[in-house]
């Protein structure tokens, strides 16, 4: 064998004896394994670096019909009813209304490494969004878990007046000044605990009605509000104010209920308002004589206020994926404002019908039940 150095065209490889002699690897290719070997930890060190996003992927799925354990969870003696109704007559369920998830990899304190993060692009099921989308700056994890806290109680209580009120129950429920914004003209006017009736003689009945008729209203000009005060009523007249392009009275506005009897919903560690619409079919059907579901597996998601108005939500495309592999279900009612975001992503063998009230998704439900045709009622195109 005849072999050549990088800096002399002599033949190399034995000695003058005809022995072997081991040639030593010329400079050239020792700086390139070295670089090699360089260029391999750096990549190394910077996959497992921490990443400025978090990945969005399928969370646990709980039926709204049965306990608080999560669906395919080992199940425990201390599981309790997710919906109880004690001082109403309730009626047997069947199947499943899940309710559905999203898992958070990550937060302010414990980013995802590159290498998850180049993981998750592949994974149709997962998302990967900037860290301060989930997390906006300033925020701690703690304080971000309090305010969805929050926001899941806010949702139990819209789902109960909404599935009530479908029913044909009446009770008490008005919309009331919960926060009031220093520096603005409503601070001057307003009180907490203010309830607002009307805008410019349009009763209010929702928090998404009392925003539509502010918007209606615009800025500039000042807007007469009904409202009731330590139990007397009078007339204030606020001119709304623009902020991030919306049209605002500067106020923070809820809900008040006094419902007929107690609708308990047991659920911990989950937060945010995306399960009202869930929440308001299960009270719905355990208080209805006829399984709503007819005894299948329907999943879904979406907020919804006390009159029925079903909102858009986050993480739709993983909640779909938890539906269909999670929670086994065929069909998915979802928020039709999140049609956009479904469009070209749904799973598999999953039909999704898009719903903007609680009464779009009776009728879908009624189809389902009943095996009719479903061609007529809306849906998210496949894609």
């Amino acid at each position: 064998m005849t072999l050549f150095s990088d800096d002399q065209h002599t033949p190399q490889g034995y000695g003058p004896d005809g022995s072997p002699v081991r040639v030593a690897p010329p400079r050239r290719v020792i700086a390139g394994w070295i670089a090699i070997g360089i260029a391999v930890v750096l990549a190394l060190v910077l996959a497992l670096a921490p990443a400025p996003f978090v990945i969005e992927q399928p969370g646990p799925v709980f039926n709204t019909l049965g306990t608080d354990q999560a669906v395919g969870s080992p199940s425990g003696g201390d599981a309790k009813q997710l919906i109880s109704i004690p001082d109403e007559k309730t009626y047997p369920t069947s199947g499943s209304l899940d309710l559905l998830t999203v898992s958070v990899v990550g937060n302010p304190d414990q980013r995802p490494s590159w290498f998850e993060i180049a993981s998750a692009w592949f994974q149709p099921s997962k998302a990967v969004l900037p860290l301060e989308s989930v997390f906006p700056p300033g925020t701690t994890t703690e304080q971000s878990n309090a305010q969805n806290a929050a926001l899941m109680v806010d949702s139990q209580q819209d789902a109960i007046a909404a599935a009530l009120n479908q029913l044909g129950y009446t009770f008490p429920q008005h919309v009331a000044v919960k926060q009031l914004i220093t520096g603005t003209p409503a601070s001057k006017d307003l009180k907490v605990g203010d309830e607002i009736t009307t805008v410019n003689g349009t009763a209010i009945s929702s928090v998404q009605g009392l925003r539509d008729a502010v918007k209606a209203n615009g800025t500039g000009t000042a807007a007469e509000l009904g409202i009731v005060r330590d139990g007397a009523a009078s007339t204030v007249a606020i001119t709304p104010t623009e902020s991030q392009g919306q049209v605002v009275l500067g106020i923070g506005a809820g809900m008040d209920y006094t419902f007929p009897f107690d609708v308990k919903i047991q659920l911990n560690d989950v937060g945010g308002p995306s399960a009202g619409q869930m929440f308001a079919l299960g009270i719905m059907d355990k208080l209805t004589a006829e399984n709503l579901n007819g005894g299948k597996r329907i999943a879904g998601t979406g907020t919804i206020d006390n009159v029925g108005e079903i909102g858009p939500i986050g993480g739709i495309r993983q909640k779909m994926y938890a539906a269909r592999d999670t929670g086994g279900a065929s069909y998915f009612l979802a928020p039709a404002s999140n049609c956009d975001e479904v469009t070209g992503h749904i799973p598999s063998g999953l039909h999704v019908f898009a719903v903007k009230t609680l009464a779009d998704s009776l009728k879908v439900l009624k189809a389902v039940r009943e095996g009719s045709s479903t061609s007529a009622l809306p849906t998210c195109p496949a894609g």
